[in-house]
């Protein structure tokens, strides 16, 4: 009888070695090793894609029908937009998020919405029982005919399932739960993660079935598993927030069918989650009036402009190194805008605490919010309130000048819409475009000529 072969797989990324080891080389991570049996797969098995008219034959791509996909339209508008249009027939997507953050909720949402539009839904969940799975249902109120929801972790059963329902979505609740007869390493594990979603990979293009599945995060916050997984399939989301705070954010990190920059906000209230169609007015509602270190800002989220406010609070140290703390925003590139300040403006910043935050939980990753960083930090420094009515754009140089953003009218239109009355731009970015009624467009073109600006010198 031949000798059963042995490796240690990282649970965490999926790194593979012919011995125990302490610490991971391909995440660093400690203890993550977990010895499992080398599978003899088949070869056939690792098709994921397969043809129907039996072995498919190289062609010119001038040759090949170019047909638009078509969308299944979840009436959800912010689901929609990430996903680039509406949920795509025989794609795989993979959702990831924190414990207790509402992945859950949002899919059964989502199943529910679509049964309401007649069609068949089946929500399989290996983490609850059918009745558990009915009583959140009921919270939510929740409930339609053409939603069917099953309690199974063995894919076999599964995918018969599948077969006898015959939906246009399918729900798996989690991936990490679901195992092969066949593998003899434990659910959750890298192998059975990974034959699980090749399994569901070819389900889902071979009947041409939605597939949804939940995968979990690591402490890292990526989803756990080996990086194979995101690969396999064809959209990655993660649902981020806070468990404190009520407002949701979807962003799409991988997308073969629209673009990923787009993001969706979701608030949870008692029956699920809402849509949040006019982020900045939530984002904005609670702003104070009259108090140093604040600033609105446009940023881009996708082809959405959102405007948040930027608050600052610069304090003297009184420790040895003065401390850099950024909540929504790049902590390098505070320190990078402070030292520019420094040099360029003349403000010694040297011995003062600064602490930058994005109000409403939104993270900002575009350079087009210098601007407002540095007028912020400037406000608080010199204890000089800001215009309630302004909105500051643009990225900043090492050499202290304001630099052209993408988008400017975009961005300019939210403001006004939203009855702010003077936008700070780049000199740059003006012309070629028509400014809107009700607001007043400045540009500057270096940092000083801004705080003397906003901040009358």
């Amino acid at each position: 009888m031949a000798k059963k072969k042995t490796k240690f797989v990282c649970q965490e990324c999926g790194y593979e070695s012919a011995k125990w080891m302490g610490k991971c080389p391909g995440c660093q991570g400690w203890n993550t090793m977990v010895e499992e049996f080398e599978q003899a797969v088949k070869a056939s098995s690792r098709g994921y894609v397969t043809s129907t008219q039996g072995v498919a034959k190289p062609q010119s791509i001038m040759k090949v029908e170019s047909e638009k996909e078509p969308r299944i339209n979840t009436t959800m508008v912010e689901l929609n937009r990430v996903l680039g249009g509406g949920v795509v027939p025989g794609s795989l997507v993979l959702v990831g998020g924190d414990p207790g953050i509402g992945k859950s909720t949002l899919l059964l949402q989502l199943s529910s919405k679509l049964a309401a539009e007649k069609q068949r839904v089946l929500y399989i969940s290996g983490e609850e029982s059918v009745k558990q799975t009915k009583l959140r249902a009921d919270r939510l109120h929740l409930s339609n005919d053409e939603l069917f929801v099953l309690a199974e972790t063995d894919i076999s059963l599964i995918e018969q399932a599948i077969d006898e329902v015959n939906p246009v979505l399918v729900i798996i609740d989690s991936i990490q739960t679901v195992y092969q007869d066949e593998i003899s390493s434990a659910p959750g594990s890298v192998a059975q993660v990974r034959e699980c979603t090749a399994t569901f990979m070819k389900i889902a293009k071979t009947k041409g079935v939605s597939i949804f599945i939940v995968g979990h995060v690591t402490k890292q916050g990526s989803i756990a598993g080996p990086k194979l997984l995101e690969h396999m399939v064809d959209s990655v989301l993660y649902f981020e927030g806070e468990r404190h705070h009520t407002y949701r954010i979807l962003r799409a990190v991988k997308n073969r069918f629209g673009s990923t920059n787009e993001m969706g906000i979701f608030e949870m209230k008692e029956l699920g989650l809402e849509e949040v169609l006019n982020p900045s007015e939530i984002f904005l509602e609670e702003r104070s009036q009259g108090v140093a270190g604040s600033i609105v800002v446009a940023s881009m989220e996708g082809t959405r402009p959102v405007l948040v406010e930027l608050q600052a609070l610069i304090s003297p140290t009184s420790f040895g190194n003065p401390r850099r703390m950024a909540t929504g925003i790049d902590h390098n590139r505070v320190s990078l805008l402070m030292a520019v300040l420094e040099k360029r403006v003349g403000l010694l910043l040297q011995n003062q605490d600064a602490y930058l935050n994005v109000a409403g939980g939104i993270r900002l990753d575009e350079p087009a919010v210098d601007l407002a960083v540095a007028i912020s930090i400037a406000s608080s420094f010199r204890n000089q309130v800001t215009n309630p009515m302004d909105v500051a754009i643009g990225e900043i140089g090492l050499t202290g000048e304001i630099r052209r953003v993408a988008r400017i009218e975009q961005r300019v239109n939210e403001a006004a819409k939203l009855g702010f009355k003077r936008v700070i731009i780049p000199e740059k970015n003006i012309g070629g475009w028509t400014f809107p009624k009700g607001i007043e467009v400045v540009g500057v073109s270096s940092l000083e000529e801004a705080l003397d600006t906003v901040l009358g010198g």
